[in-house]
């Protein structure tokens, strides 16, 4: 390479470089700074009436799993937060579980369809984002409380003589979940099944395999991909989710956002709220590692 060619490389570097800087600066700034002052907060001392104080503590981080006797000043296993985190990872796990085994029919279906009434499905798939959030949960409320659609249609039909109690518990939060994170699984799963092959079906069928080993051996590896995005899309937003908790669950069923938020109101203990921030942060990334590593080796077996 000639000396101009280098030079000119060079500047060509140079430029990307400063056409890139007011959008590396705002990111950095919009995104790596608040992360860095959560960081930072989790190791300082909390405030008496909230805020923190700027003395190095390591008692957050300890404080997600132990917490200290008032009286014998002993450090005991913190069950509370144990059971919020056992419940908020089970619950996002039972969500995305539902969502695949509604969604991947659901993709299947329009996926299968001609081109101009899969365009009509997916558009009718894509309405409740239209919607905000806490609307469609208000929505969910309407179904399942006691004076509800769902408690009505069933004691008007005589199957049931009392309300079914289901607002306010577990199960309240995983219906809201579902429905609320569903179309995050058929979207992803309609973009692998849409690129299937149909004809590796017939050629399943022809060595005489079943239905159950063309779904195991065919069908599933190759659109394992759009079931990885699918898997993540929910499990992740379902493991933070605020809203959803709050309005079904009632305050009671607290889970990781609620907790988190406890902890920058009423519990005025910002330290301990910022160090379960970053540990929800740290969970997530966890999961996007295995989404990435699932995602390659999928993508090295198709090729």
């Amino acid at each position: 390479m000639s000396a101009g060619e280098e030079s000119a490389k060079r500047r060509r570097v140079r430029d990307g470089w400063l056409l890139s800087a007011p959008a590396l600066l705002l990111l950095t700034l919009a995104a790596a700074g608040p992360l860095l002052v959560v960081l930072v907060y989790s190791f300082l001392t909390p405030g008496q009436y909230g805020g923190v104080v700027w003395e190095f503590s390591t008692d957050a981080w300890v404080g997600i799993l132990f917490t200290r006797d008032i009286f014998t000043e002993t450090m005991q296993l913190a069950d509370a937060h144990l059971a919020i985190f056992w419940r908020s990872v089970r619950l996002s796990l039972l969500t995305t579980l539902i969502t695949f085994a509604v969604g991947f029919p659901t993709a299947w279906f329009i996926a299968t369809r001609p081109p101009k009434a899969r365009a009509l499905w997916l558009f009718l798939i894509t309405i409740p984002f239209w919607t905000n959030l806490l609307i469609r949960t208000f929505a969910i409320n309407e179904v399942i409380r006691n004076e509800g659609i769902l408690n009505s249609v069933l004691m008007a039909a005589g199957i049931i003589a009392t309300p079914i109690q289901i607002l306010y518990t577990d199960t309240a939060v995983l219906i809201g979940m579902a429905y609320v994170y569903l179309p995050l699984m058929v979207l992803p799963l309609f973009a692998a099944i849409d690129r299937f092959d149909m004809r590796l079906l017939e050629a399943g069928y022809d060595l005489y395999a079943n239905r159950w080993q063309v779904l195991r051996r065919i069908v599933l590896p190759i659109v394992k991909p759009g079931i990885v995005a699918g898997s993540i899309l929910v499990f992740v937003p379902s493991l933070g989710a605020y809203v959803t908790p709050r309005v079904l669950g009632g305050g009671k069923q607290m889970m990781i956002g609620n907790f988190i938020e406890l902890q920058f109101g009423q519990g005025r203990n910002w330290p301990l709220g910022a160090s379960l921030s970053m540990l929800l942060l740290m969970i997530v990334l966890a999961a996007l590692l295995v989404y990435v590593r699932a995602a390659g080796k999928g993508g090295a077996h198709g090729q």
